[in-house]
């Protein structure tokens, strides 16, 4: 086990971390819609409130009823025929109750153990930010804005009038009651942070650390694309949209939660119910494309005080945010569109875990779909998930063999 894992707590991840907002499970799915899109974690933490049950403050971590994210909100959206009543129901009848996602945690508490609770499903870490850390086996030192900081059992510091003045450290300056909620990327990016302590994990490749899964949602190209519902993802929250040939899948695209984050999720929903998983993923741009059904799109302005007529208007991936480039002119296939932001992250077996790890930071990805060139380009293999790296850097650097990609 690597020693930054012991001597580290989790204390150390919550410095600039914002105060947790709590998600009310009586609020509408429409208010859901905006938080998760402006939101920086990609997903909604769903809780009681107060007076709802007797829960004392103390066990606030009773109150959570479970994590929503935009794939949730665009499946129960294109279940919906009255997708304007639907956005007025209550994400409580919509988010699935699992309390097992979160854990409340001590912020002394070792880092180590915070990743155990991760691998075994916790997703995200509630941690009170207002008390000074206490109650742990070993005296750890805390690095807080460059300068290391002895434990609160140790004899006391003064500090600097900038730590002071910060509402970041963990004592009773802080506000009282004030808690943040701490994810797996936040871990990720602790870790990353740190390689050299991890080595030589970070350079051996995915396969030799067996973070490579096997086990992965996929669906159809030409299957419906609201058959996704029938087997709906959650860890990580995508489906490949795979094109299968001689008994080999080869990745065009995704469904997912990462995907659908700042997209249009009304139109998405649409796109969900009325077309197939390839033209869901891919769009159509292309003139001679006349089978899609019409897009259609009901003016909210008043004009006159009259409502505008409804519009009809062609799908298209630019609809839900899924391309970032305009189209080039002439007629072109569907297929010359899996470029830009429509293209699923890919890696290959022989890539180092730093490697997959950046790829996820970079572009606030949860997954990276594995792909091979054997037969052809893009044949889907597997995926590395959160989950799966953090199993392969608690590893034991010894029993790991050092492969560059």
């Amino acid at each position: 086990m690597a020693a930054v894992f012991l001597h580290h707590v989790v204390g150390d991840l919550t410095v600039g971390k914002p105060d947790m907002r709590e998600f009310w499970e009586g609020e509408t799915v429409e208010a859901a819609m905006g938080e998760i899109g402006e939101g920086s974690e990609r997903a909604v933490t769903v809780w009681r409130r107060r007076g709802e049950e007797v829960v004392r403050e103390r066990e606030r971590a009773a109150r959570f009823v479970g994590i929503l994210n935009s794939l949730d909100v665009v499946a129960f959206l294109a279940r919906e025929g009255d997708r304007e009543k639907a956005m007025g129901t209550p994400v409580r009848e919509i988010v699935r109750y699992n309390p097992s996602l979160l854990k409340e945690v001590d912020p002394a508490a070792r880092l180590i153990d915070a990743l155990e609770m991760m691998k075994q499903g916790v997703q995200r870490l509630l941690v009170r930010k207002s008390v000074a850390w206490k109650g742990v086996s070993k005296r750890f030192s805390i690095l807080y804005n460059g300068k290391w900081l002895k434990n609160s059992e140790s004899s006391p510091t003064i500090l600097p009038p900038n730590l002071c003045e910060s509402t970041s450290f963990p004592s009773s300056l802080s506000k009282e009651n004030s808690y943040c909620c701490l994810s797996r990327e936040d871990v990720i990016r602790f870790v990353i942070g740190c390689l050299g302590a991890l080595a030589p994990i970070p350079l051996s490749s995915i396969s030799s650390l067996a973070a490579l899964n096997n086990n992965y949602y996929y669906i159809e190209a030409s299957s419906p694309a609201l058959e996704i519902l029938n087997n709906f993802p959650q860890n990580p929250c995508a489906a490949a949209v795979v094109e299968t040939s001689d008994g080999t899948r080869k990745i065009i695209g995704e469904i997912s939660a990462y995907k659908l984050w700042k997209c249009d999720y009304v139109a998405a929903a649409w796109a969900m119910a009325n077309l197939s998983a390839g033209q869901f993923v891919m769009g159509s741009e292309d003139e001679d494309q006349d089978s899609l059904p019409d897009f259609i799109l009901t003016s909210q302005l008043e004009n006159g005080g009259i409502a505008e007529s409804p519009r009809h208007k062609k799908f298209s991936s630019r609809s839900i945010g899924f391309l970032s480039q305009q189209p080039l002119g002439g007629l072109r296939s569907t297929r010359s569109m899996y470029r830009g932001r429509s293209a699923p992250l890919t890696c290959r077996k022989t890539s180092s875990l730093a490697a997959v790890m950046a790829q996820m930071l970079s572009h606030r990805a949860t997954h990276v779909w594995v792909t091979e060139v054997e037969p052809e380009e893009n044949i889907l293999v597997g995926i590395v998930s959160y989950n799966d790296i953090l199993h392969a850097i608690t590893k034991n650097p010894a029993t790991v063999s050092t492969v560059m990609p």
